[in-house]
């Protein structure tokens, strides 16, 4: 057996000859043969007719049309709506902090990402978390001679959350996360916690009692309601607006006792986000949180797969309002069916709009009925 390179097309036409003479053979030798013949003339092809790889847009629309995914919904991993349209038109190509968010939490290869462009640098985590500083100094957590690295390892040595948060976190947090910023945020929750009397209770019934929450969202005072009606229950509530460099909405925590915390960052001002939020959390204290998972992080607006994010979705949707009620309503509902719903569920109109919205996907209808802007007013007068 001799099969010499192929240099030109004569040579290539001669290889592809002996290859159909020789397909169909048994014998050892003449397979032999063909295999290697087949390698010479699959790598003679390739160099001839090279396959342009796919540009990372181009990836990232394949993973949408796959998945049903929406450019609204590329935002939690590429930041504003224009810069979303920027990478699907190829005007830019995705930094690293992206690339690690579209792998991470769609699964498009990184190597369909990277193409043979030029990317963006990773932002800085010291700019960040320098901005994490200014936050935490303007909100009266730190002092001002104060620098991160030792305001978390002095709240590590008393939190033991904190300490534990690399180890714990859920992959419900946005790849793109300063995790220095991200631990200071977790910190500062935990050291407002501390300065609140509370001894921990047993929950016997987290249904009814999650039920009982939602259907404070109905009364004017709903913002003071809600704090007293946990602290009696055994829950710390703390708000707290997230640090620069990270994305949440939420988060469950134990308190050095193993009184459950939940904060929450309003970084959604809707009356709708903040009560799914807040029953989302009151699911993972009730449910999840443990001396092996002692701290629970969300970014709502990243899918999970995680066994326990979808337990909470579930949960906080049935409390807020339960399935009996909301199967009735469909993508044709009417406003007044809407809006019934939620009187029946004993909530606030803004929860039964909220989750139309969200369920399909249409963000135009009830924009006026979701509370947008009302959360953050309410609670500076609690």
């Amino acid at each position: 057996m001799t099969v010499r390179p192929i240099r030109t097309h004569e040579d290539h036409q001669s290889a592809l000859k002996r290859a159909a003479a020789l397909f169909g053979h048994k014998s050892p030798k003449d397979r032999d043969e063909l295999e290697v013949l087949q390698a010479v003339i699959e790598r003679w092809e390739r160099s001839q007719h090279p396959v342009k790889a796919a540009t990372p847009s181009q990836a990232i629309k394949f993973r949408m049309a796959q998945t049903g995914l929406s450019q609204r919904d590329l935002m939690a991993y590429l930041g504003s709506k224009s810069r979303v349209s920027e990478i699907l038109n190829g005007q830019r190509q995705p930094t690293v902090d992206q690339i690690r968010a579209l792998h991470q939490h769609l699964g498009i290869p990184v190597a369909s990402l990277i193409g043979s462009f030029k990317h963006e640098p990773a932002t800085g985590a010291s700019s960040t978390s320098m901005a994490a500083e200014g936050k935490l100094r303007k909100l009266g957590v730190m002092k001002a001679k104060d620098n991160l690295a030792g305001f978390l390892s002095r709240s590590k040595a008393s939190t033991p959350a904190v300490a534990m948060l690399r180890k714990t976190r859920t992959e419900r947090t946005n790849a793109k996360t300063d995790l220095a910023a991200l631990e200071a945020w977790c910190a500062a929750v935990l050291m407002r916690a501390e300065k609140i009397k509370i001894k921990k209770m047993d929950i016997s019934d987290p249904e009814k009692t999650a039920r009982q929450l939602a259907q404070i969202s109905i009364f004017p005072d709903w913002n003071a309601r809600i704090f007293s009606e946990l602290h009696r229950i055994g829950i710390i509530l703390v708000v707290l607006e997230h640090m620069p460099g990270t994305f949440l909405d939420g988060a469950a925590m134990c308190r050095g006792d193993g009184v459950p915390v939940i904060a929450l960052t309003l970084r959604h001002d809707r009356l709708d986000n903040f009560w799914f939020t807040l029953l989302h959390e009151f699911s993972h204290v009730v449910c999840h949180l443990s001396s092996d998972r002692q701290v629970i992080l969300d970014d709502l607006d990243v899918a999970s797969s995680e066994t326990i994010e979808a337990e909470a979705d579930s949960f906080a949707r049935n409390a807020l309002i339960p399935p009996a009620i909301w199967r009735r309503i469909d993508k044709d509902s009417s406003t007044e069916e809407v809006l019934e719903a939620a009187q029946k569920a004993g909530v606030h109109p803004a929860i039964s709009a909220g989750r139309w919205r969200f369920e399909h996907s249409d963000y135009r209808r009830f924009s006026k009925l979701i509370g947008r802007g009302e959360v953050k007013t309410a609670l500076m007068r609690a």
